[in-house]
């Protein structure tokens, strides 16, 4: 029986800065075959490790409509991420996964869909959004509502601006701390609802970023018409297994790494506040 903790080795292909301190890592595994039949829904995540320096989660960007490779997007903020950014192309780290539950892709078939992302939360619906426009015909109309703090940690800038070019695809943008250069919005991203239709009707809503962006757009959603039931959630919890054995990502009852990271708003509700990821 195979050893659930034992990761796979793969190779580091390519390096892509992103923004401030904020780099996208292309990997392929060592075992060809193991690449081959790799599978994974937008939102299920990795257990990353460096021999010698640490493991940890990390959402995997890139979209499963997009065979032979493996995405992530890292921000330097700890040892592991500190150590990741020194890596270079062809350098060796390790994976097991992937693991959690995605969004349903499915179940969004025929309906429009409303991105609504803070900072690197974008990395997670980046997967889900490129999924989508590689189906483009199984979906309706798509919104990216996308903020940061300031112009530079705002990422995947070449690809904002290639979405906003299918057909059926809008994407607005907005930073608390512009620069004179700065041409769009200004302020938190609720700001863009004002800028945009933003309709509940046939709409689901996926939403990632830091805990407060979470907790006051998924409050502007129902004031906007949109059911528990549409708005979905990403949650950032520290998984140290990532298979429900160790607790340390529990929310209430509820296992980030088994449960979710992709939750419904209503799936939320009894979960004492102290205790919720919004």
């Amino acid at each position: 029986m195979k050893n659930e903790y034992l990761p796979s080795p793969a190779l580091v292909k390519s390096i892509r800065d992103e923004g401030a301190d904020t780099k996208t890592f292309r990997v392929v595994f060592q075992d060809q075959r193991l690449m081959d039949a790799f599978d994974y829904q937008p939102g299920q995540f990795v257990q990353l490790s460096l021999l010698g320096v640490g493991e940890a989660p990390f959402s995997i960007s890139s979209s499963p409509s997009q065979r032979g490779f493996l995405e992530f997007t890292v921000r330097a903020m700890g040892r592991l991420t500190r150590a990741l950014h020194r890596l270079r192309p062809g350098d060796r780290v390790h994976i097991r996964g992937p693991y959690g539950r995605g969004f349903p892709v499915e179940a969004f078939k025929g309906r429009d869909l409303y991105f609504i992302a803070g900072g690197i939360g974008l990395a997670p619906l980046r997967s889900l959004i490129n999924f989508v426009l590689d189906n483009r015909g199984d979906y309706g109309r798509l919104k990216v509502l996308y903020g940061a703090r300031t112009p530079r940690e705002l990422c995947f800038t070449d690809e904002l601006e290639r979405w906003g070019g299918f057909d059926g695809v809008e994407v607005l943008l907005t930073v608390d701390e512009p620069d004179g250069s700065w041409r769009h919005h200004s302020g938190v991203v609720t700001v863009l609802w004002d800028k945009t239709d933003i309709s509940a009707a046939g709409g689901v809503a996926c939403v990632c970023g830091p805990p407060i962006m979470i907790k006051f757009v998924a409050m502007k959603l129902v004031e906007s018409g949109f059911r528990a039931d549409d708005i979905y959630l990403t949650l950032e919890r520290y998984m140290k297994c990532g298979i429900g054995k160790c607790g340390h990502c529990n929310i209430g009852p509820k296992f980030v790494c088994l449960d979710g990271p992709v939750f419904t708003y209503s799936e939320l509700d009894g979960i004492p506040d102290k205790e919720r990821a919004v």
